[in-house]
């Protein structure tokens, strides 16, 4: 979860929405990413998105081994990559300042660890109280 703070860290370096996520197989990350949207005036590149780009194409095989980390909870598009690549494992710094379809993803066979980890909800709720609007555009509000 540390690399993926740190990605998220890079994106807000970067004047993007502070969201990571890594993807990591047989203990070794693969992929690593951060929200894009902003940086590339992409529509998609959510965090998640950009860390399964980076990883490049793997095989049916490998995502089956994998674990996606990313410091917020993935949103409907975000889980839905994950669930078309059967990626078992999904650890979330945290869903308290957003909610993806944790429940509907777990009906699927996902295992989900949900953290609450302090410095991912601070991060945030720091971003969201400074940029309402933007935050807003993410999630389709």
């Amino acid at each position: 979860m540390r690399a993926a703070y740190e990605e998220a860290l890079q994106g807000r370096a970067e004047g993007g929405i502070p969201i990571g996520s890594v993807l990591v197989i047989d203990g070794k990350i693969v992929g690593r990413g951060h929200n894009r949207r902003v940086q590339r005036g992409s529509a998609i590149l959510h965090a998640e998105m950009d860390c399964l780009e980076n990883a490049g194409r793997l095989t049916a095989a490998d995502y089956r081994r994998a674990t996606l980390y990313s410091t917020l909870s993935p949103c409907d598009m975000c889980s839905g990559a994950s669930l078309l690549y059967q990626i078992p494992r999904i650890v979330i710094g945290e869903s308290q300042t957003f909610q993806g379809p944790e429940d509907y993803v777990r009906s699927r066979g996902v295992e989900l660890v949900i953290l609450d980890d302090p410095d991912c909800i601070a991060l945030m709720r720091e971003f969201i109280a400074t940029n309402p609007t933007l935050w807003n555009e993410d999630i389709g509000v």
